[in-house]
């Protein structure tokens, strides 16, 4: 359970778009010229942030993606469960096709409070609460993946 690059460009991005003033749309590769990410795979993603109701996107001269009214509120363990799916939480570490407590692998009984600790952690950052912390220079957005699961976060 270890965010892949494509949550990480999503999380980015969704920080990145939170940062703007509300409604202003922002092309995506304007977004990803600013993230150094490759364009036409955020575009992609994108594209699914819009499908899952948390971007609106805009076509035409003056189009771009923005945040749905509200989507300042949007946890990370939302972005996450939208790209990686719900296997996110519930698949087995090991990557077995059973595992449950009934029939945990190796290493579930330590993995369990671990991934449970990481849920909890994603439901507290809200991309508003990270929004903040970047346009305060605190953090600049492509550091916040790696450093969100640290302790500087934290407090954020």
């Amino acid at each position: 359970m270890i965010l892949s690059r494509t949550s990480q460009y999503a999380i980015q991005a969704m920080i990145y778009v939170a940062t703007l003033p509300h409604g202003e749309p922002v092309l995506s590769r304007k977004v990803a010229e600013y993230l150094g990410v490759p364009t036409a795979y955020l575009a992609k993603i994108m594209q699914s942030l819009c499908k899952g109701n948390l971007l609106y996107s805009y076509r035409g001269r003056q189009g771009g993606f923005c945040l749905r009214e509200g989507g300042e509120k949007t946890d990370l363990m939302q972005i996450v469960t939208l790209i990686e799916g719900v296997g996110f939480t519930e698949d087995c570490v090991l990557g077995l096709k059973v595992c449950s407590d009934e029939t945990a692998c190796p290493v579930h009984s330590k993995w369990k409070p671990i991934k449970e600790k990481i849920v909890a952690l994603l439901h507290e950052q809200t991309l508003e609460r990270l929004a903040i912390a970047v346009q305060s220079g605190k953090y600049r957005i492509c550091d916040l993946p790696m450093v969100m699961m640290g302790t500087e976060m934290g407090g954020a």
